[in-house]
């Protein structure tokens, strides 16, 4: 009998699950640990497939396996085997130090790529790689795509703050334009219908709220009420069957003819067939196509001012160009219940949450700081000897370009992951995941070696120094000052925290071997000494005191270093590799994710999905913003050289504030956005995933390029790095230690990071420079 049963289970997989992997609700698993294989399966068609079968009586309410259209995924490690822990959804519980954490996923591919985010040395992408379908999304993403065409119920009074400041900004002289137009138009006498439209639109752009401009043939008697909704159902094939095999008792429905009114027929337009038209297109539509472009773009910049952008955009596309006659401009009442399309219709000028805006899956703000990159491009290559622009503006420009371009690459590398294997994903993780820091790291080390100074190896080192800093300290103390206001108290897996503090203190321990070595080793030089020869009682007194290996035994402190800095380049990429085993395939338990829709879904792949980023566009996109990635760095380390040498400030300082953290700003807002979803595991792993990268990706890549292309960068820090480093690792290794943290204890990293940032902004300028 077991048999049979085992059997019927099997095909009742194989019929309606054979392309759905299923998951094991966690309570259910607790109570029946041995049977999620055998009898506690239930396999239920859609209505529209036939009846449901199930395995036994007993198996009812324990596992549904049915097609849905959003995708439910349960995560070990990336790629372990499947494995189930006794948890409650959306709750931490220990598993042999381990936690099971549940996301959320809308389709396969987002399900991939959330599994890749808690992939040890995958890039963390909290941004969607697919496009939401437009039912699924709330009502504030809904109304920031809106094309501003809806009228709809108004809900309190349009006289806010925002349009206040929009008539400040943009109503009068907008206005003003048309005003000064209409004339023009009269004065012409066949262009007498285009000057009462500028006069309409004058007085429309003084105050455009609660106000709707349609077109003459398209104005109805509105109802004043919010009439019902009725969907007329089409009917298929197997409603056709339904009724045919209906019983003969029941009582069908009598088809009513209803007359219906035929529409007015539509007479043909002969707007572009008149001459008031061309002059209109000749005299006013120009000045007016530059006044509402200029209004564009100042509006789309500031991004929370987009809704007059658009009211901009629609003007000039569709008003201007319609037949002045047909344009009618009534003001909306307040008791208007019915939601109908009209040209335009705008209620508010600014929009706080404009920031979660997106085109095409392109952030605003990345999409917006491009045009800044080509500027930067243009003006950095055009104007070589400052003639319009300076050094340090150039300087600025250059850096704040790298910021889109960072978030491009990362929104690149996320969509190739998601939509390819594991081997794929982690080649180009592998790839174009440090790319942004070593194009400036190696153009910084060629300039100063064409220049035959030292102070840019200084500036290098100090920017790697400032990367692990800030991604040891700030990344994730902002992440928990951020999360623990909102969620009080968070949790997170102290298991694979672990696993990164190791791998940190491995890196550090490695990465300063050298400077250790030649503080051991190294002769002490002091510059700088004064004495008062035959005056015993006057004591010597040294300055800049430091340790030079020069000085030393050339020959025998110079073979040792360079023999233990090759070595040690080859054991972190190594310890890194371990590091991928360990958490990616022996481990793969210590990640325990569980990714469903949040309604207690299981295992589907039958999503429907639409891509941003086809995986052929997003490497291209990699392949362009790593070239420009190069253009930026060049100009950036030309035109710094003013800052390094007339500044006030040291030298550590830039290099560990400026040059360490923009190009990590993407990163920074990730690992927020992670907290405030009480996700803090992938805040912390944001910052620790960058820094292992530092010491075991990118310090071994500059020195094998220094062995090829000789450069002069040596692995030996100054004691301040040192040092600086050494603590943080320390402090950040007891924080991680109990698996739960709250502000105080980002609060507490943040103050320390700030007080080394003080450390170094007080610091003298490194001897080279």
């Amino acid at each position: 009998v077991s048999l049979l049963n085992l059997q019927e289970e099997s095909s009742c997989l194989k019929k309606y699950c054979s392309h759905t992997e299923t998951s094991v609700e966690p309570e259910q698993h607790h109570r029946f640990p041995r049977r999620q294989c055998q009898t506690d399966f239930l396999c239920v068609q859609h209505p529209e497939l036939g009846a449901a079968e199930t395995s036994s009586p007993d198996a009812s309410g324990h596992q549904f396996c049915h097609y849905a259209p959003k995708c439910f995924l349960t995560i070990h490690g990336g790629l372990g085997a499947s494995q189930s822990t006794p948890s409650r959804y959306g709750e931490d519980v220990w598993h042999e130090g381990t936690t099971k954490t549940t996301i959320r996923a809308e389709n396969e591919v987002e399900a991939h790529k959330e599994a890749n985010n808690y992939k040890f040395g995958f890039r963390k992408w909290k941004g969607h790689v697919t496009e939401k379908p437009y039912e699924d999304q709330s009502d504030i993403i809904k109304e920031l795509h809106s094309d501003l065409s809806f009228v709809k119920l108004q809900e309190g009074s349009v006289a806010t703050f925002g349009n206040v400041v929009y008539v400040i900004i943009f109503g009068w002289w907008i206005s003003l334009i048309y005003f000064l137009i209409c004339p023009v138009m009269f004065l012409t006498i066949i262009g007498a219908p285009y000057g009462k439209l500028c006069f309409k639109m004058a007085w429309y752009f003084i105050w455009p709220f609660g106000k709707s401009i349609e077109k003459a043939c398209d104005v109805v008697k509105r109802p004043v009420a919010k009439p019902p909704k009725f969907e007329d159902i089409p009917e298929d094939s197997e409603n056709s069957r339904e009724k045919d095999s209906a019983p003969l008792l029941m009582s069908s429905p009598i088809p009513v003819m209803i007359p219906i009114p035929e529409p007015p027929a539509r007479k043909t337009s002969k707007h572009w067939c008149r001459i008031s038209t061309y002059v209109w297109l000749l005299l006013g539509f120009p000045v007016l196509a530059v006044v509402h472009s200029l209004a564009c773009v100042l509006s789309w910049l500031p991004v929370f001012t987009i809704p007059v952008a658009k009211m901009n955009a629609r003007t000039l596309s569709i008003v201007l160009l319609m037949e002045p006659e047909d344009i009618q401009i009534h003001r909306l009442e307040k008791t208007f219940g019915c939601e109908s399309r009209v040209i335009l219709c705008c209620y508010h000028a600014f929009n706080a949450y404009y920031y979660k805006y997106t085109v095409q899956g392109i952030h605003i703000f990345a999409l917006n700081l491009l045009p800044l990159v080509f500027i930067t491009l243009i003006i950095g290559y055009a104007d070589r000897e400052h003639n319009f622009c300076s050094a340090e503006t150039k300087f600025a420009t250059a850096i704040t370009s790298i910021i889109p371009l960072s978030y491009y690459i990362g929104m690149g590398i996320a969509s190739i992951s998601a939509q390819s294997n594991f081997a794929v994903g982690a080649v180009v993780n592998a790839t174009f995941g440090s790319i942004s820091e070593m194009t400036f790291y190696i153009t910084a080390l060629l300039h100063g070696h064409h220049a035959g100074t030292k102070c840019y190896e200084e500036i290098v080192k100090a920017a790697l120094t400032g990367t692990l800093l800030g991604c040891i300290l700030f990344v994730p103390g902002i992440c928990m000052i951020i999360g623990g206001i909102k969620h009080r108290e968070q949790r997170f897996n102290s298991r694979s925290a672990g696993v990164s503090s190791a791998l940190l203190f491995i890196s550090v321990g490695g990465v300063f071997a050298p400077t250790i070595f030649s503080k051991a080793f190294g002769s002490l030089v002091c510059e700088s000494c004064t004495n008062i020869p035959g005056n015993g009682s006057v004591p010597f007194v040294c300055k800049d005191c430091h340790y030079d290996t020069s000085q030393a035994i050339p020959q025998l402190i110079l073979s040792h270093i360079e023999p233990l800095v090759y070595t040690i380049s080859v054991l972190l990429p190594a310890a890194y590799l371990i590091g991928l085993i360990f958490t990616l395939k022996t481990h793969s338990h210590i990640y325990d994710i569980h990714i469903s829709d949040g309604q207690g879904g299981h295992v589907t792949t039958a999503g429907h999905h639409v891509v941003h980023w086809s995986r052929w566009r997003a490497l291209g996109v990699l392949i362009a913003a790593t070239i420009l990635m190069a253009c930026c760095a060049d100009l950036s380390t030309r035109n710094i050289e003013p800052i390094l040498t007339h500044s006030y400030i040291s030298q550590y300082f830039i290099g560990v504030t400026v040059l360490a953290m923009v190009p990590e700003l993407p990163e920074i807002v990730n690992g927020i956005q992670f907290a405030l979803q009480n996700n803090i595991s992938l805040s912390l792993e944001v910052g620790s995933c960058i820094a292992v990268q530092v010491c075991m990706i990118q310090i071994p890549l500059l020195i094998l390029f220094n062995a090829f292309y000789d450069v002069g960068f040596v692995l030996v820090f100054s004691d301040i790095h040192l040092w600086a480093s050494i603590f943080s690792v320390i402090l950040v290794n007891y924080i991680f230690m109990d698996g739960k943290c709250d502000y105080f204890q980002g609060t507490a990293l943040v103050v320390v990071y700030l007080i080394l940032l003080a450390l170094y902004f007080f610091a003298p300028s490194p001897r080279s420079c």
